[in-house]
């Protein structure tokens, strides 16, 4: 018998629908998340099953990342407002259909990030998409509508850089490259979604492969319309002097300037003085 695990507060879940997405799954055991990190308590009791679904947000799919071990298959059903991993594996938007998808079996085997000892299944940063994360957290979250999306991150994102008149300074350290504003570590493209519109930070990295680093030494307003051509349109990338880039990495060591915010998989983690970043080569069996 599967296990599928169900956060109750995405924006995407229903009773209705967990009814619904537990019929195509068949066989399985659905358990309810009741707090924060349950997933994660959820997926290590659960070592050894086959397999291990989660019906939830991106929140809920790295909390099952940090409990699954490397054996077990584990599916991602969509169930909040970005679906960001889901949607990098190339599964239906439609909970029911991919819950129809996984249940054929199909595998693929990806590599995962860690930060300070967290995993992070397709993005993680420092500063400025951070802050972000912690504005559309601000806003709070409701039974009725769950989080707020990422529409409603990529307005947060707008208004910090209307704040900062498109001028970030450096604000930390990396070891071996110097310098630099605030640091995108991306274990896959797309980086994340506005709305349908996939955000391209990294479009070489890849669930196979290590993690790649994007980090501007520093921005300026004249500079924004170019680094923006190259986040939404996958051109226009910045000159190498003016942005730190690394591709397939094993290790990536931050020192923050001053404490900044740290997120991974759109979850807030607090600010942080120091990150270390490193690459689970092969670490999960995803169903796809």
């Amino acid at each position: 018998m599967g296990l599928l695990i169900v956060n109750p507060l995405a924006s995407g879940v229903t009773e209705a629908r967990v009814e619904e997405v537990a019929a195509a799954l068949g066989d399985v055991e659905v358990r309810r998340t009741e707090r924060r990190g349950h997933a994660t308590d959820l997926a290590r009791e659960a070592a050894g099953a086959e397999p291990v679904y989660v019906f939830s947000g991106d929140g809920g799919f790295n909390e099952v990342l940090n409990g699954i071990d490397a054996q077990t298959p584990v599916g991602f059903v969509p169930g909040g407002g970005a679906n960001v991993l889901a949607r990098a594996l190339g599964l239906p938007r439609d909970p029911v259909q991919a819950a129809r998808r996984l249940v054929e079996g199909r595998t693929r085997r990806i590599s995962l990030g860690r930060v300070n000892g967290r995993r992070f299944g397709f993005a993680a940063g420092i500063g400025l998409d951070a802050e972000a994360v912690r504005r559309v957290d601000a806003r709070g979250r409701s039974p009725e509508r769950g989080r707020a999306g990422n529409l409603r991150f990529a307005w947060e994102l707008t208004r910090l850089l209307a704040e900062r008149r498109g001028r970030f300074d450096a604000a930390l350290q990396i070891a071996g490259h110097g310098p630099a504003a605030f640091a995108l570590v991306a274990n896959t493209d797309p980086y994340t979604y506005a709305g349908l519109l996939p955000v391209h930070v990294a479009p070489a990295a890849r669930f196979e492969l290590g993690l790649d680093l994007v980090a501007p030494r520093a921005v300026r307003p004249l500079a924004l319309p170019r680094y923006l051509g190259y986040v939404f349109l996958g051109r226009g990338q910045a000159r190498a002097s003016d942005i730190v880039y690394g591709h397939d990495l094993d290790r990536i060591e931050i020192r923050c300037h001053r404490p900044l915010p740290l997120q991974v998989d759109g979850e807030d983690l607090g600010d942080v003085e120091e990150a270390v970043f490193e690459a689970e080569r092969e670490a999960a069996l995803v169903l796809v």
